[in-house]
């Protein structure tokens, strides 16, 4: 959990510690749209913008029962929050775990990536994918009923 939000934390204290500084020196304006610039990053590196996580197992489970993909990410990766982001309402569908949080899901993606944690690698069928586009993982989606 700590981990998960390291990286969060520190943009959010580094941009508050920064535009004090500025805001110190007689600049308020560009003191607030920098905090509010890092308070922005801080929140799109959390891990809010992202669907809850499951455990490995379970979403194994589910994508059996149910045929959606399993997606491995981790907080701080900027191609799974592209992922998210171009995926939109759609990434609900999917079923995500975070390898930080998850030391089973960390398991599996060393052990398709060569011993790398490279992310996001995506499960379909059980079959792995590393780092696709956010479009082809779109097309694996299975139809709305």
């Amino acid at each position: 959990m700590t981990r998960t939000w390291a990286l969060p934390v520190l943009l959010a204290l580094g941009g508050a510690g920064m535009a004090a500084g500025l805001i110190s020196r007689g600049n308020p304006v560009a003191g607030v749209a920098l905090l509010l610039f890092f308070m922005l990053f801080a929140v799109v590196n959390s891990p809010l913008i992202f669907p809850r996580s499951l455990s490995a197992a379970e979403a194994r489970r589910r994508s059996e029962a149910d045929g959606r993909p399993v997606v491995y990410w981790r907080p701080g990766c900027t191609y799974c929050q592209r992922m998210r982001v171009q995926l939109g309402s759609q990434a609900r569908q999917l079923h995500w775990v975070d390898i930080w949080r998850d030391p089973a899901g960390a398991a599996a993606v060393r052990a398709v990536n060569d011993g790398n944690e490279t992310v996001p690698t995506v499960f379909v069928a059980g079959r792995p994918y590393t780092n696709p586009t956010p479009a082809w993982v779109r097309e694996q989606l299975p139809a709305k009923r």
